[in-house]
């Protein structure tokens, strides 16, 4: 009997929590503390479907397909388009992503996975997807299938999971509003760096400006740390120490331990293929991140490092960091 791929529906989703389980705890088995089962994991994977499937009031455009086999559901795919973030232009418009809470059970027959996928990003142009994204934790079929259809990493999320208690760096202090205009200037700097490696990083026209108003208001939240080095007239790097959101975990997991490290910049990174000074000042920046994330008793750090900043990279694998997801674009 031919397998066949469909949109999900609300009367798919006691299979699709069932198969959704069994994903989480694959992910968990790489990483318990990166990925640590939510106590109510069953509970918040439906509650996530049936939002998804029936809600008339979608933030953002989601795609859920099923395989099927002989009447029964053998496989899962989950896919969304991605808001550009601000400081980006998004030419080509919101990205289709792939993303990781997409399963084929044991016993589903050869190519499901392929066939998921195929269908995923048919779906995604049909949205209006012109750039297509992949999302990466575990399963040799997956990362075979994205390979063989031409997807190349992106962005690696490099994690650690043993923080411990850490001391704040003596040189590194809270960030304040005189330090705005400095945090601006080095992410100009960043953003530069990002689109060299990469024009998918493309910068939008107001990005300063942009970027500006959005470090301003970071200031006012409580949830994350704001840390700077150096006196705000001479500014030598930030790094803020945020808490992490569903973009990159999905419901199954528990993100109240986990922080994540995304606007982190120091001149000592701006070669990407080599790390300036021996990054020592680089790595106090990270430190410090790391302190700050004990201190509020979190216990895992996920980073944010384009896939072709080596300086990066070395940087975050000498500090213990691992690669715990890959984002891919398919080329």
């Amino acid at each position: 009997m031919p397998q066949t791929i469909r949109p999900a529906t609300p009367e798919d989703i006691p299979k699709l929590v069932e198969l959704l389980l069994l994903d989480a705890a694959e992910r968990q088995a790489k990483d318990s503390v990166l990925w640590r089962m939510a106590d109510d994991a069953p509970v918040q994977i439906e509650k996530a479907l049936e939002f998804a499937l029936t809600s008339g009031q979608q933030p953002v455009r989601q795609i859920w397909q099923v395989a099927l086999h002989a009447g029964q559901i053998t496989g899962v795919i989950h896919a969304m388009l991605l808001p550009v973030p601000p400081i980006y232009a998004g030419a080509k418009g919101a990205p289709g992503l792939i993303l990781p809470d997409s399963f084929a059970a044991s016993d589903a027959p050869d190519g499901t996975v392929g066939a998921l996928i195929d269908a995923a990003e048919n779906a995604l142009e049909d949205a209006g997807a012109q750039i297509i994204l992949s999302s990466f934790v575990t399963g040799k079929a997956w990362h075979d299938a994205f390979q063989q259809r031409g997807y190349a990493p992106l962005t690696l999320y490099l994690s650690r999971s043993d923080l411990g208690k850490q001391a704040m760096p003596a040189d590194i202090r809270p960030a304040t509003d005189a330090d705005i205009a400095g945090i601006v200037a080095q992410s100009a700097v960043n953003r530069q760096v990002l689109c060299h490696i990469d024009a998918f990083w493309d910068i939008h026209p107001q990005a300063d400006a942009r970027f500006a108003a959005w470090m301003t208001r970071s200031l006012t939240l409580r949830d994350r740390d704001m840390l700077v080095m150096g006196a705000p007239e001479t500014l030598e790097g930030y790094v803020i120490a945020q808490p992490a959101s569903r973009l990159h975990f999905p419901p199954a997991h528990d993100i109240s331990c986990t922080g994540v490290i995304d606007d982190y910049y120091h001149p000592d990174l701006a070669d990407p293929e080599t790390l300036a000074n021996t990054g020592a000042d680089v790595a106090t920046l990270l430190r410090a991140a790391e302190a700050a994330f004990a201190d509020r008793g979190l216990k895992a750090a996920f980073v944010v490092c384009p896939a072709g900043w080596r300086s990066k990279i070395e940087l975050l694998e000498a500090g213990g960091y691992k690669t715990a997801m890959v984002w891919s674009i398919k080329r």
